[in-house]
């Protein structure tokens, strides 16, 4: 059983409900800055082994692993330091802020000998694991191209002070959904070009960067694919449109995951059509808070598919070799949408040295 400290009590919410609900993980300690957050999981989760010292935890020679879900320009030093102290890590998404960081993190792994697995939660939700199942499955045969989304009215999250600071960007926010399961489906992408634009409501709300953007990629064997992403306008209704679709085109049927409905299409080889929608108890299972909030379900499935890594000794993917590639394709993203021109990946690896 795999014995988990948490990071990080806003978003780590999620691991904490994953954790105390799997028989694989044993939840042994949370910790936050803020003893009021400490204060407020325990009485919820009625769980009361917390620390405002992450020294603290990490001192403790019976955890194996801590889950981070802390801000991202915390994420390098929190994963550097639970490698020093002999931890496996799991670190919510995207990985790292800043590529610089990168090298030495790659070769602490390394020396440590322990793994380290990025929390991207959407590739564990029921329906985009049940498309990856066909895929591999070869229902729709070779892979053509993909199509993903994720378009949603966030105009409640400027509420936040932080989502005005014009360090927030949607690019790293919200479209890393979407880019990473380009980058699962095709993973050599070598060159991206995108648009986008600040929208009147974006800019009425006081964002400083886009939220409203469109990238089409280019693998190194020629295939292509798109991704977009609109954050501050009105939406279709669910039944119509989800919020997260990603569409696979192969050479014998396609396919849509999308998200949060729990709801799968796929027309196969054989040229059957099928449509999916999971019932209340999956729904339960996934939405353990208010409405169809937090990720509860998809840190589960993933919280058991790294301890079963760590048991079976198999790498968990996303790895940190991936979750550093992700990285470098948004930030080559951020590049075009400035430069307005295609950026090739390998030049920003390139520049540090990966």
């Amino acid at each position: 059983m795999l014995k988990l400290g948490i990071l990080g009590l806003g978003e780590g919410r999620s691991t904490i409900a994953a954790a105390l609900n799997s028989s694989k993980i044993e939840l042994k300690m949370m910790c936050d800055l803020s003893e009021e957050a400490c204060k407020q999981r325990a009485k919820e989760f009625d769980f009361h082994h917390y620390t405002t010292s992450y020294q603290e935890m990490l001192n403790d020679a019976e955890i194996d692993a801590i889950a981070i879900y802390t801000p991202d320009k915390l994420h390098a030093e929190h994963v550097k330091m639970a490698l020093k102290h002999g931890k496996h890590v799991i670190c919510t998404k995207p990985f790292i802020d800043d590529l610089a960081d990168a090298k030495e993190l790659l070769e602490l792994s390394k020396q440590s000998g322990k793994k380290v697995f990025v929390g991207q939660s959407s590739r564990f939700f029921e329906p985009a694991k049940r498309q990856r199942k066909d895929f591999e499955a070869g229902l729709i045969g070779d892979l053509i191209t993909i199509e993903a989304q994720y378009h949603a009215d966030h105009r409640w999250f400027l509420e936040k002070p932080w989502a005005l600071e014009s360090s927030f960007k949607w690019l790293y926010g919200g479209l890393s959904h979407p880019v990473d399961f380009i980058r699962w489906y095709l993973p050599n992408i070598e060159e991206v070009m995108g648009y986008g634009m600040l929208s009147e409501n974006g800019k009425k709300g006081g964002l400083k960067n886009e939220d409203t953007m469109h990238f089409i990629f280019k693998a190194s064997d020629g295939r292509i694919a798109r991704v977009s992403g609109a954050y501050t306008g009105p939406t279709q209704p669910a039944q119509r449109d989800s919020g997260m679709s990603t569409i696979l085109r192969g050479t014998e049927g396609a396919s849509q995951a999308d998200y949060h409905e729990l709801r799968y299409a796929v027309t196969d080889k054989t040229g059957e059509e099928k449509i999916i929608i999971w019932g209340d108890s999956t729904l339960k299972y996934y939405f353990r808070f208010e409405g169809q909030s937090h990720h509860a379900g998809e840190y589960q499935n993933y919280l058991e598919y790294f301890a079963d890594s760590i048991e079976q000794n198999f790498t968990a993917y996303p790895d940190m070799q991936e979750g550093i590639g992700t990285v470098a394709l948004l930030q080559a993203m951020d590049k075009s949408l400035k430069t307005g021109m295609p950026v090739k990946i390998k030049n920003i690896l390139n520049n540090y040295g990966l």
